[in-house]
């Protein structure tokens, strides 16, 4: 019991300890950057440059003359970025003495060569006419949609699309419930059906008994 409250004493004591020199540990690696950011050939405030801490979530951006300023830990990285210029990153030092630092961050252009483009006009008007009534127009979705329910396009593509594992299935289950159906007696025979042969002269007319590849 002795040496229990011993330890509690002992730890009362050390707590405060430590966590002040956390505390001053902390304090010491916390940095105030701040400073300018200016094009490297006319030495100009650059506006509106983002400045974010890398891999965290904390950041902020120059004002109209390119002034910044932001808390930061030694050993971090800070990234300049802008648009038209290329991105600059910055190393705090470890060793870094006291708690303010202070940069100018000059930024180069970057510069994005496209390829060449050559406008000229028609040679002629009648050349331009021709085009411009020659032009293929590509179907929208509505027509290309009239398309594909076109009676004549649909029977073209039953008659030459070969049938696939739904179409195979749905037969062979009609033939079975048929023979099913009759099972047992006699199927009636349709050939003197004026429907039945109705309905087959349209099937043929239409190709249903071609083969299908």
């Amino acid at each position: 019991m002795k040496s229990f409250l011993r330890y509690i004493l002992i730890t009362a004591l050390l707590t405060p300890v430590f966590a002040h020199a956390q505390f001053e540990s902390v304090k010491d690696s916390v940095v105030q950057l701040y400073g300018v950011v200016m094009t490297a050939d006319s030495l100009k405030g650059i506006p509106s440059v983002s400045v974010v801490v890398k891999g965290q979530n904390r950041g902020t951006v120059t004002n109209n003359q390119g002034v910044f300023s932001i808390v930061v830990l030694k050993g971090d990285q800070v990234e300049f970025t802008s648009i038209g210029y290329k991105a600059k990153l910055v190393n705090i030092p470890h060793n870094l003495e006291g708690n303010q630092h202070s940069i100018i961050q000059l930024m180069v252009t970057d510069t994005v060569y496209l390829p060449a483009t050559i406008l000229k006009p028609r040679p002629t008007r009648q050349q331009f006419e021709r085009d411009f009534i020659n032009t293929q127009i590509p179907d929208d979705d509505i027509t290309t949609a009239r398309k594909n329910n076109d009676a004549t396009k649909r029977r073209m593509l039953m008659a030459t699309l070969p049938t696939d594992g739904r179409e195979v299935t749905s037969n062979y289950l009609r033939t079975n419930a048929a023979k099913a159906y009759y099972a047992g007696q006699a199927p009636p025979q349709n050939i003197f059906n004026p429907f039945a042969w109705s309905e087959f002269i349209k099937a043929w007319k239409r190709g249903d008994f071609k083969r299908k590849n």
